[in-house]
């Protein structure tokens, strides 16, 4: 099951953090076709939104074609954004995290592997590279 985290300082609009955070956990292979999203009153329960919030976040994730909404049974994954590497268990996260462990070892804290992370992404994928 997906749990929401709201940022309210993050500038991004709260609708957008719920839908990323369910693109998030599809490609990460958390969630999958079938899985059913937690209820806008769970949600609104855990996070103290509004429940219109959510319903958008749906809405949009409908439109894009990730989710579908089944009256009176809730709202339910359509479709997979996972990528084999990417799920949980697999061999390239496992190198992460073992690359993680050695970068704490190192004493990087978090915004120093994000800052470092972020350079390599960016060389690697800089002009269309990917």
């Amino acid at each position: 099951m997906i749990e929401f985290r709201i940022d309210r300082r993050s500038g991004v609009a709260t609708y957008l953090q719920i839908v990323h955070q369910v693109k998030q956990a599809l490609r990460l292979g958390l969630i999958g076709p079938g899985d059913r999203l937690p209820t806008a009153k769970d949600v609104v329960a855990v996070t103290g939104i509004n429940p219109n919030t959510v319903l958008k976040a749906y809405r949009e994730l409908d439109r894009e074609g990730l989710v579908e909404p089944r009256p009176g049974l809730g709202t339910f994954v359509r479709r997979s954004l996972a990528s084999p590497g990417a799920a949980a268990g697999s061999p390239l996260r496992g190198d992460l995290l073992e690359w993680m462990d050695r970068a704490r070892q190192l004493g990087m804290g978090r915004e120093d592997v994000d800052a470092l992370f972020r350079a390599v992404l960016d060389d690697k994928f800089r002009g269309g590279q990917e």
